[in-house]
């Protein structure tokens, strides 16, 4: 149980549902219909529930999200996503560090030689065919050395899991070839961020998309609409759980085609709930503030939270954005400035912590405020840099 608040850095901090008074054991349940091919000889992999004396861990974000499926579920509808990734390869710099691949005659949405020299994506998308994880499209991203993988929706649990193993996956493939994947959200201060798009719809009993109603000029219906109400409702509270890093705040900034405005709109890139053209039973909600760090189960949570607590409450849909977001935009919400702020926004929300999990997000800020002290009396290298020669 302890585990849940150990830091990157192998220090564990203490808080109360951590129980470090014991550090007592958990479970792993699973069903064994659910083993599926490794990527390694003879082995199989599957994503387990956490328990303890048989129920569900809320320091899990796995055991969040089947708990908000569950939910919807209840209301007669289940929740479908697709996630898309977002990664930076790396080769070694000779110097026992990393460096981006260099591929000077590649193109945004590329794909072949031409952006994948050494053929690690390659490898990557045949070992996930072979686990049974199916890829919708992977191409290369706006920036040199940057990728694009997207993962065909399904069941929210199911896609949750798919898309954890397949990160782990990949970056094991890229390391047996030498190299480094990263899905770090701003690995490279000169180039693009790297998120994760959750794209989202609802089935309905009938087995219809509930978000789409083909009577409206748009459309899209009144769910649809009070879904996109509650991530925009809940688009600062969330932020902490969708960008839970030091180096996420690099990411997100204006005019930067992310998550960074509380504001959706029709097709448009700019803002945090995006609704792509299709519509009829491919109608969805892409809502693209998630940073490439984050838990892609907890960050599936987080959005569906949000959009249950939109339904739940009624709330109204403001109006679509109708600026491009880089010179202009309609709202003066935005993301907080750094992973302080967004701690300090999530604790203040005292219905949005107890809609998610407040066991949860009890070890999230204790471990998080942690990382983020630890950071403030870090020496970095642009201190040195600046700074060295001239004091």
């Amino acid at each position: 149980m302890a585990l849940f608040s150990l830091q990157l850095n192998r220090v564990m901090i203490p808080h109360p549902g951590a129980h470090h008074e014991s550090f007592p054991d958990v479970e792993a349940r699973f069903s064994a219909d659910d083993i599926r091919p490794g990527w390694e000889k003879g082995t199989g992999v599957v994503v387990a529930s956490i328990t303890k004396d048989g129920a569900p861990i809320e320091l899990a974000p796995r055991s969040i999200l089947e708990r908000v499926v569950a939910d919807w579920k209840a209301m007669g509808l289940t929740p479908m996503i697709g996630f898309e990734l977002e990664a930076f390869l790396f080769e070694p710099d000779g110097d026992r560090g990393w460096r981006p691949i260099h591929t000077p005659g590649s193109y945004v949405y590329g794909t072949g030689t031409s952006v994948d020299p050494s053929g690690t994506i390659d490898e990557v998308m045949d070992t996930a065919r072979e686990m049974g994880i199916e890829l919708e499209s992977v191409n290369s991203e706006y920036d040199d050395g940057q990728f694009e993988l997207t993962l065909r929706y399904d069941e929210a649990l199911r896609a949750a899991d798919d898309a954890f193993l397949f990160k782990v996956m990949a970056k094991e493939v890229a390391a047996k070839r030498g190299y480094l994947l990263t899905f770090m959200g701003k690995p490279i201060t000169e180039r693009g961020g790297s998120g994760i798009h959750i794209n989202f719809s609802l089935m309905d009993e009938n087995g219809h998309n509930a978000l789409s109603d083909l009577s409206d000029p748009n459309g899209i219906g009144s769910l649809a609409r009070q879904c996109i109400a509650g991530m925009v409702h809940d688009h600062v509270s969330m932020t902490a759980l969708l960008a839970p890093t030091v180096n996420a705040y690099k990411r997100l900034q204006p005019s930067s085609l992310n998550g960074y405005y509380a504001n959706w709109g029709y097709d448009h890139r700019g803002v945090a709930v995006r609704i792509p053209p299709t519509r009829g039973e491919g109608t969805r909600l892409e809502h693209r503030l998630a940073d490439g760090a984050t838990s892609v189960h907890l960050a599936a949570a987080a959005t569906l939270v949000a959009a249950l607590r939109g339904v739940s409450m009624d709330l109204e849909c403001p109006p679509a954005e109708t600026q491009d977001c880089i010179t202009g935009v309609d709202t003066d919400i935005t993301v907080p400035a750094s992973l302080e702020a967004a701690l300090d926004a999530l604790e203040a929300d005292k219905e949005f912590v107890e809609a998610f999990s407040p066991s949860y997000v009890e070890g999230f800020l204790a471990v998080k405020r942690a990382e983020w002290e630890r950071y403030l009396t870090h020496t970095t290298d642009w201190e040195i840099a600046e700074y060295l020669e001239y004091y």
